[in-house]
């Protein structure tokens, strides 16, 4: 047993044991730059305008609430545990601040991936007849999409 595991065990038998509240704050602070670790992993799959800070933020709460729950009886490492609530807090997080209606992102995602393909088959700029033509939806209705996403969701 490494000498970093025989303190994090000493550090999880007194905040298990006694609910010592120092213990429970070296435990925060030895498994600290896990939240790091995960939210960098993560903010390498996110758009630009995410802020690494926010990740790290949210799932700042994912280690705590990790920590509370941890059962050291259990026949599992706390890093893995850890890093799924961590993870999960920071999905989370960034689900509840954006305020923009899945169904709303699923449109601009539809008009995004449409007009991809079509300026890569066409070689330029598809006109509107023919993005509501490829989503198979009348003029009308493409306009109507076009106003439901503009302004809520950048495509």
């Amino acid at each position: 047993m490494t000498n970093h595991t025989a303190h994090a065990d000493r550090l999880w038998e007194r905040y298990k044991a006694k609910q010592d509240k120092q213990a429970r704050q070296a435990l925060i602070e030895l498994y600290a730059p896990l939240v790091k670790y995960v939210a960098g992993r993560l903010a390498m799959h996110m758009p630009n305008n995410v802020e690494l800070e926010d990740l790290e933020s949210y799932g700042a709460f994912g280690l705590l609430d990790a920590v509370d729950k941890f059962d050291p009886e259990r026949d599992v490492k706390f890093e893995t545990y850890a890093t799924t609530r961590i993870r999960g807090a920071i999905i989370d997080g960034l689900r509840s601040a954006d305020w923009v209606p899945r169904s709303t992102r699923a449109k601009a995602k539809a008009l995004e991936e449409t007009i991809q393909v079509l300026t890569n088959r066409l070689g330029r700029s598809p006109s509107d007849d023919e993005v509501a033509a490829a989503l198979e939806v009348p003029m009308e209705r493409y306009y109507q999409m076009l106003d439901e996403v503009r302004g809520n969701v950048l495509i």
